[in-house]
């Protein structure tokens, strides 16, 4: 392939004159048949590693996505380019998928999105040597590791496809990876030799900063009045993103609020009214932001703190994508860590519970041992867990282990319009319209409407028809309906209810395959995570971009100056060097006895000025790592390593 249809591939598409770096060598690596493995950051463009050689490339490209939400807005994405590009995920009807799947064989689709679990039903094996792939791209690699803060098991059979597909290379792409989870993904996906493309993580425009606050509101206000542009603000529940969001526009900030219970509509709306900035601050869950690329956002502040560095090195990277400065801010208290520990604790639920969620959940749709395989069933949390008498929170979290399990999936109430098809071929359909001259000008009216009627699921509205045809909206659902029935067309109505979908025939509850050893492994990990996420926020003595580097294997960066504790630094008047060593014989001191102050300036042997041995300890106490008791001696206050990094 040539660097001139790459560029003109590019440029009639995407509308970009060049690659941003790093982009054109994985591309190529992808179109040379070489497994590839592409870090890059958020909002490093991800997406085009596939879709440019996807494109330029004859055949096919499979891109595999944990994200429901993500896939549907590139499959629109794609075809508003022009490029024919279909999703298989929960919530479609088997037909949907049987057209969508024929398309892929016998069409010229160039695009299949379809989750981990859907890529290795049967009816995706049987059919998808008949397939030509140019590319299976993997999306979110990290959930394939179980050292992944997003460990998905469905992933793990990702391999076997690539037994039906020898010839076809492998593009695993990630925004976020330590070191140990780079190696395993390429392990785990069979790569035939290792190319990885690792572009820094580091952003230098990106200023981190952690601030110890009771009163959270004021401070984020102060921030919202302080910092000119859009923000996010990231909450852990649904309903503090409406009450901070009020408590905002009551203080004249301009701000709504958004989370995956919202209706689709109202979704789309807040998201729409804030990407063209009629909305300046959006207050959310972490429902909000994957897939969305705006570019000047200025900063973004977590009220709570996040599960891991990963989650939130994701999060915060969706500030200043436009290289100017940035500021992702995390305001936290000891209360927070507290509260992370106790989620940590409800996200793993004892197995017992999970068995009786799974068991009540097919109970619940009167599933018998064996059946319901891909069956999708509407879902309401509460309603269920009422039903049982178990606490939704415990329900909630059974099911998230369930479904990384792979036993289920669940999906929010998403953006799923109104669809149809004609079943009824030309010839077919001209006979139906002559003996059934009251559908005639119906009929005519959706074939004037909408193209492709014949070849795929169409998204229609019934409000349009309605009004093209001067009916009643009730009577154009009647007529659909009928039509469905007599097997003229399919119509599968809108959905607006999270979904529920067994991916695997329902097992006795004692034959629920979960691993004691593989469940403690995993809730061992996770805690180290928490872990790493709690020492992020509590140590004051390592710049916070250092810190997140050093923790993605990072290790020759240099401290980035802007962050809180590069600044407090910066203000004891002492360089990098100068100040780990001060703090680390300073430390050193008072864990082999109980100084005073004076005793321990004194007692500092170091070739270097009392009024920068001054200024570190200042520091170190303004930020309460030494503390000072009653006796006037000093403590080290935190245990851990605080000098490391």
């Amino acid at each position: 392939m040539s660097e001139l249809n790459l560029q003109s591939v590019l440029l009639k598409y995407w509308g970009f004159s060049s690659f941003r770096p790093m982009q054109e060598d994985i591309i190529r690596s992808a179109i040379g048949g070489n497994d590839t493995l592409a870090l890059l950051p958020t909002g490093g463009g991800k997406s085009l590693c596939y879709q440019v050689p996807g494109m330029a490339m004859a055949g096919l490209c499979i891109v595999v996505s944990p994200l429901i939400a993500l896939m549907k807005d590139q499959v629109e994405a794609l075809k508003d380019k022009g490029i024919k590009a279909v999703g298989i995920y929960h919530g479609l009807s088997k037909a949907e998928i049987d057209n969508a799947v024929d398309n892929c064989v016998y069409g010229d689709v160039k695009f299949l999105y379809m989750s981990p679990e859907r890529l290795t039903t049967d009816l995706i094996r049987s059919r998808i040597t008949k397939m030509n792939v140019n590319l299976l791209a993997i999306d979110e690699a990290h959930c394939i590791s179980q050292w992944g803060y997003d460990f998905r098991p469905p992933y793990l059979r990702i391999a076997e496809i690539r037994e039906l597909i020898p010839h076809t290379p492998v593009l695993a792409l990630t925004a976020t990876a330590t070191p140990q989870v780079v190696a395993d993904i390429q392990e785990k996906l069979q790569f035939s030799d290792q190319r990885v493309f690792q572009k820094s993580f580091e952003r230098k425009n990106l200023a981190y900063v952690v601030i110890r606050e009771e009163d959270k509101l004021n401070r984020l206000l102060k921030v919202c009045q302080n910092v000119k542009g859009t923000g996010v603000v990231y909450v852990r529940n649904r309903k503090r993103t409406r009450e901070i969001s009020d408590w905002l526009m009551q203080k004249g900030v301009s701000a709504d609020f958004y989370h995956a219970g919202l209706d689709s509509r109202e979704r789309d709306a807040r998201q729409d009214a804030w990407m063209k900035e009629k909305t300046r601050i959006i207050v959310s869950t972490n429902a909000f932001g994957m897939g969305i690329d705006k570019p000047n956002v200025r900063f973004v502040v977590h009220m709570d703190l996040p599960d891991s560095p990963e989650a939130y090195f994701q999060e915060a990277g969706r500030g200043g994508r436009d290289g100017n400065k940035a500021y992702a801010i995390l305001l936290f208290n000891n209360s927070d860590t507290i509260d992370l520990r106790r989620f940590h604790e409800q996200s793993f639920p004892p197995l017992k519970d999970i068995k009786k969620v799974y068991n009540s959940l097919g109970n619940y749709y009167q599933l018998a041992i064996g059946s319901g395989k891909d069956e999708s069933m509407p879902f309401d949390l509460v309603s269920f867990a009422s039903h049982y008498n178990l606490n939704p929170v415990l329900v909630f979290n059974a099911l998230g282990f369930l479904e990384k399990e792979g036993y289920l999936a669940i999906s929010e109430a998403l953006a799923n319009p109104s669809r149809i098809m004609f079943m009824a071929n030309n010839e077919e359909l001209y006979r139906f319209q002559v003996a059934n001259p009251r559908y005639d000008p119906f009929i005519k009216l959706l074939l004037r409407s909408y193209s492709g009627l014949f070849t795929e699921f169409t998204k229609i509205r019934e409000q349009d028809i309605s009004r093209r045809a001067g009916i009643d909206i009730a009577v154009v659902r009647k007529m659909l309906n009928e039509l469905h029935n007599m097997k003229i067309l399919h119509y599968k109505a809108q959905n607006e209810t999270p979904v529920i979908t067994f991916l695997q025939g329902r097992v006795a509850a004692s034959d629920l395959n979960i691993s004691k050893a593989v469940y403690k492994e995993r809730k061992v990990f996770a805690r180290k995570r928490m872990q790493a996420m709690i020492d992020y926020v509590e140590s004051f003595t390592t710049c916070r971009s250092l810190y997140l580097l050093g923790y993605f294997g990072e290790t020759t960066a240099q401290r980035c100056g802007q962050c809180d504790v590069c600044l407090e630094q910066n203000k004891a008047g002492v360089s990098e060097y100068e100040y780990k060593q001060l703090a680390d014989m300073i430390r050193q001191r008072i864990e082999e006895e109980e100084v005073s102050m004076e005793d321990l300036i004194r007692k500092l042997d170091m070739n270097i000025s009392e009024e920068k041995a001054m200024g570190v300890l200042r520091y170190l106490l303004d930020n309460r790592i030494i503390i000072e008791d009653a006796m006037m001696k000093l403590h080290w206050k935190d245990k851990k390593s605080e000098t490391a990094g």
